[in-house]
């Protein structure tokens, strides 16, 4: 007899991810982290335009491919596959599932699909993304092993996933030890909160001193008598005073005309709007440092010399190859999914487009130089 009573074990589902009941608690991507994060990873892209943007950005950049068996008989049904699979509800062609399945990875550090599998034909029928907190990842009894487990209201409900092989799972810089990954936008909200801010006090400022508002002081003399009407002749300016501005908003000019002391002033025009251009500009280059997006691809007109422009356009290169590399496997298990199901046992190799026409410009000068010095070299060897 156990020191433990051992619990029953929980059933084990082979459905598909669409037909299990969502949990609604919020993106809760790692055990123990707060239920809000996914959700707070996600406004900020709503409150923050410059992160949403640079997101797309960097998706946009990434690039196309191309998918390449070594067999020429099942090349044209790869291609096939790779323009037509059905993806979702609403999308088609692996290139749409693969923008999704970055996005998410960027956004929420972790990223996770489906393949689905057609129970007639046996053929891989489509693809489908879904929230990385659906699912909780377990280590298998085996090493590198990993057991997926559809969550519950609560973790005896949890379920576990038969097939896992059809599962397609990507953690952005995981930590040491751990299996979730952390989104871009880790370190953001601090900052953003900071900016938005600003930004709500440039709007309650402009509320307050951009929709111009008088004050009209009328000051009697000595006079007794001016004095002794001093409260009519005040509601008297009033009135005509508010006929004329309510003229003036139909279009109509009146002139103010009285008689007495009479001072018009605008409230507030002594006092001048505080320049937020540097804090702004401090924050957005953190954000933007956190994101390796160059500030020109934002929109952002800042100083930089065409030297400076070239070195971030490298930079930016080098953290789309990184991202490749991470998308790399997820398309190789795809196409050779497809494959061995139609009954092929060809590799799959996977060709990525060149990030943008400055590489096909310098790779062509780089050939023309080349070629200068062949020959060259030829000449002076005949001579």
């Amino acid at each position: 007899m156990g020191l433990f009573p051992r619990k029953k074990k929980p059933p084990v589902s082979g459905g598909v991810l669409q037909s299990a009941a969502r949990n609604v608690d919020g993106y809760g991507l790692s055990e123990g982290c707060h239920a809000v994060e996914g959700s707070l990873y996600a406004g900020l892209r709503g409150a923050v335009p410059v992160i949403d943007a640079a997101i797309g950005k960097i998706v946009r950049l990434t690039g196309s491919f191309r998918l390449v068996c070594d067999s020429g008989r099942m090349q044209a049904q790869l291609d096939e596959f790779v323009r037509d699979v059905p993806v979702g509800l609403t999308g088609q062609s692996l290139q749409c599932f693969i923008d999704g399945y970055l996005e998410s990875l960027l956004t929420y550090g972790n990223a996770l699909g489906e393949m689905l599998i057609d129970p007639r034909t046996g053929m891989l029928a489509g693809l489908q993304s879904a929230s990385a907190d659906r699912v909780q990842i377990r280590a298998g009894k085996r090493p590198m092993e990993r057991e997926f487990w559809l969550r519950g209201e609560q973790e005896a409900d949890n379920v576990r996933i038969a097939h896992p092989e059809r599962i397609l799972f990507t953690a952005l810089n995981p930590p040491p030890g751990g299996i979730y990954g952390v989104s871009v936008l880790h370190g953001l909200p601090a900052l953003s909160q900071i900016l938005l801010r600003i930004f709500e006090c440039i709007g309650q400022n402009y509320d307050r001193m951009g929709n111009v508002r008088y004050a009209v002081t009328y000051k009697p003399s000595n006079d007794p008598a001016e004095r002794a009407y001093a409260g009519d002749r005040a509601r008297q300016i009033a009135k005509e005073w508010s006929e004329g501005m309510r003229a003036g908003a139909h279009g109509e000019i009146r002139d103010f005309v009285c008689a007495g002391d009479v001072d018009i002033r605008v409230i507030g025009a002594d006092n001048a709007l505080l320049d937020t251009e540097v804090p702004v500009r401090q924050l957005l280059e953190q954000l933007i440092a956190k994101l390796s997006i160059p500030p020109f691809l934002l929109g952002l007109n800042w100083s930089s010399t065409e030297r400076m422009s070239t070195q971030q356009a490298d930079i930016l290169t080098s953290e789309l190859e990184y991202y490749r590399r991470l998308l790399e496997p997820v398309l190789r298990r795809i196409g050779t999914a497809f494959l061995r199901l139609a009954g092929s046992t060809a590799e799959v190799t996977v060709e990525w487009s060149n990030i943008n026409l400055q590489d096909e410009t310098e790779l062509a000068q780089a050939r023309l130089w080349n070629a200068q010095a062949q020959q060259l070299e030829m000449q002076m060897e005949e001579r």
